[in-house]
């Protein structure tokens, strides 16, 4: 029933507009029929009041002794001036009776519902013993409609019960208003709720749709096909999601053209020593190769296996590092006497393209917190990048400083640099500067990814700066300790 965000939106907000009217109209229902009923309940109550306070005084100053004679002989004064409050009261009737019931006076306009022509007598003795008093009802039938009264009594000068005064109105119009509004915000609350169904509509369109764009671009994602975007509209929420929906889309789009050149440098890495070494090997086997050539090309053949091995032993590294394997052994040691060792081992390269060395570290020993093979792997594999991508007879420098704690390790060289707009992605898996694999036939592209992992896991930073057709400058930080001292970090 409310599989789609359209159904269950409108089901909630039809059941708070709902909910909100019903309320509502109980709330105003209780105080429009409160207020009717208190302003009816002291107009009868002052119109009683007042003409039996005059009856009582002019019967008392009057000759007549019998009140039904007194009325009789006044009943045109009696009926003028109770016609003329009930008039003025709206829809209120007043009656002069007797001690038995009987309608002495009333105003002209009693017929309309007035069914008997006594009052009960139980009303009668309920005047005479309580005094005033308020009364809902028809009076056992007297009335056709139900009533709001109130009774006032008349005394003679003795203080003796002669008759009483009752002013009546109709309680059923207190009803009557109170259906009108209700049917009134019954009206109301359907327009309501037909305008909510409009916003609603639009309003959960306006969510739904990029949704639904989104499920079907993930599923083109599913199927291999990257090139699916979301049009993103304002800038709400959604529209924020819509962003970032893109955005990881174009992520994926750049980790699989990185992983076909992954898998194509792989492929080539792993296929091209095979077929040196297979050949080789079959040479030497079958006396292709003389006996005298034997040590050069099983010399060969060893550097392939090595490069080989560099090769698996890379993916085991990734491997190792994605599965959380890794452990990292920290110990204090010299990062300036690392980077001349690594400088010396890199000699015959830097002499074969004329490299101008310069070697920069302010103080001749430099203690880091690190782990030292991880280390040594990272500043290995940015010196080697930084030779192999050098052109012949530039600058090659490795500069170490210390700064508020930090020892940052910087490798320049002079070369055709990085392109700005692949300065953001050096660091992704299976990322290769060198597509043509003119300058690069070693790599796979997963050396910088490798040592930002460990800079992370070390909880420092690494960063390349390059200006494309001239320079390339990578530089990571580690944490300075003096000789001995161990370096906790919170």
């Amino acid at each position: 029933m409310f599989k789609s965000v359209f159904t269950k939106y409108i089901t909630f907000f039809m059941m708070m507009i709902i909910i909100s009217f019903l309320v509502l109209t109980f709330i105003l229902c209780r105080m429009v029929g409160n207020w009717s009923t208190d302003v009816k309940a002291e107009i009868v109550e002052k119109s009683s009041t007042v003409v039996a306070s005059a009856a009582e005084n002019m019967f008392i100053t009057d000759d007549t002794e019998n009140f039904n004679g007194f009325v009789y002989f006044n009943r045109e004064h009696f009926v003028q001036l109770i016609s003329a409050l009930a008039d003025y009261s709206g829809d209120v009737h007043i009656l002069i009776v007797d001690t038995r019931g009987e309608i002495l006076a009333h105003d002209d306009d009693l017929g309309q519902g007035y069914i008997n022509a006594l009052i009960p007598q139980s009303v009668i003795d309920d005047i005479k013993q309580n005094g005033e008093q308020r009364i809902v009802g028809d009076l056992d039938g007297t009335f056709a409609q139900k009533q709001l009264m109130y009774a006032t009594p008349i005394s003679d000068s003795d203080g003796e019960l002669v008759g009483a005064v009752l002013s009546c109105s109709v309680s059923e119009q207190v009803e009557t208003l109170i259906g009108t509004m209700i049917k009134t915000i019954i009206l109301s609350c359907l327009w309501v709720m037909l305008a909510s169904l409009v916003a609603v509509y639009f309003i959960s369109d306006r969510v739904i749709a990029p949704l639904k764009q989104m499920s079907k671009a993930a599923k083109s994602f599913a199927a291999g096909k990257f090139d699916v975007r979301v049009p993103v509209k304002g800038r709400d929420e959604v529209a924020e999601l819509a962003t970032a929906f893109n955005n990881m889309a174009s992520s994926m789009a750049k980790l699989e053209d990185m992983r076909r050149t992954f898998l194509s440098s792989v492929s080539h890495d792993l296929r091209t020593p095979m077929t040196t070494i297979s050949g080789f090997i079959d040479g030497i086997i079958d006396g292709t190769i003389p006996p005298e050539k034997h040590e050069y090309y099983l010399d060969i053949i060893r550097n392939e296996v090595r490069r080989l091995a560099r090769l698996v032993a890379s993916l085991l590294d990734i491997t190792r590092i994605q599965a959380g394997e890794r452990k990292f052994s920290k110990s204090a040691f010299d990062i300036c006497e690392m980077a001349r060792l690594i400088l010396i081992s890199f000699e015959q390269k830097i002499d074969a393209k004329k490299l101008e060395v310069e070697f920069d570290c302010k103080r001749d020993k430099m203690m880091v917190w690190a782990d030292r093979d991880a280390i040594y792997q990272i500043l290995y594999n940015i010196c080697d990048n930084a030779v192999k991508f050098s052109r012949e007879g530039g600058a090659y420098k490795i500069s170490i400083l210390e700064r508020e704690k930090k020892v940052y390790i910087s490798v320049f060289n002079e070369g055709d640099g990085i392109p700005s707009e692949e300065l953001p992605f050096v660091f992704e898996r299976f990322y290769k500067s060198d597509k043509s694999r003119g300058l690069d036939k070693t790599g796979v592209g997963l050396g910088l990814y490798i040592a930002k992992t460990i800079i992370d896991a070390h909880e420092e930073e690494i960063w390349v700066r390059s200006e494309h057709g001239k320079n390339c400058e990578f530089v990571f930080t580690l944490p300075y300790t003096p000789e001995g001292e161990i370096v906790v970090k919170d």
